[in-house]
């Protein structure tokens, strides 16, 4: 069973668009998919209730009510979506159910300092000191060709940690969630750009360097 989770202490930075695509992805390719919610607002069970029938199946499990208790024993991918603010022994905990960790962060200054401020915080935590987790970084809604881009993607090279994977701000990613659908979901010829965007990070997961 493998568990990736997608968290960032800052609120708004995408975690959900994240889970829930990587989630469709895996369903897609016929893995037996399991999403867990650990946010209150629960934006990816509200993507999930809009899940078309006819679409590969995905578990979904409250996990900011029940944790992992209701996690089928077959699922075979368990995409995590942790909630905002996460700190102190919190993180400890949401940390030690993940062998991989994704962590988005968006262009704005503001967005940089607290993403330094909480990978300082997650560097800490006793299963990342030793190792035990793989963790990526990705820019996410970016608008190419900015002052603020060329900013952050700076900013992420320099960091110590694998930085896997840019995402333009689409509203092909609107047009997805609205329909309960994954971006690989939506027709070729809408979602190709996006379709390359995600490769890098597609290919980074399913890869050894992700697995501790």
């Amino acid at each position: 069973m493998r568990h990736i989770m997608v968290l960032n202490s800052k609120g708004g930075c995408g975690k959900s668009t994240i889970a829930t695509n990587l989630a469709s992805y895996y369903a897609a390719e016929g893995k037996r998919v399991a999403l867990v919610d650990y946010d209150p607002q629960a934006s990816s069970l509200d993507w999930l209730d809009r899940r078309p029938e006819s679409r590969a199946k995905i578990i979904g499990i409250n996990g900011a009510r029940d944790g992992l208790t209701h996690l089928p024993r077959n699922a075979e991918i368990v995409i995590e979506d942790a909630p905002a603010r996460s700190h102190g022994t919190e993180l400890t905990a949401l940390v030690r159910r993940a062998e991989t960790l994704i962590v988005p962060v968006l262009p704005s200054a503001i967005d940089m300092q607290a993403s330094t401020k909480f990978l300082e915080e997650l560097a800490k935590v006793g299963k990342v000191k030793r190792k035990k987790v793989k963790i990526a970084v990705v820019a996410n809604r970016v608008r190419e060709s900015t002052i603020i881009f060329d900013q952050l993607d700076e900013y992420l090279e320099g960091l110590k940690m694998p930085y896997v994977a840019t995402f333009r701000e689409a509203q092909n990613y609107i047009r997805a969630y609205i329909r309960g659908l994954g971006i690989f979901e939506l027709p070729e010829y809408l979602a190709w750009p996006d379709w390359e965007q995600w490769a890098p990070l597609i290919e980074w997961l399913q890869s050894r360097r992700s697995r501790p």
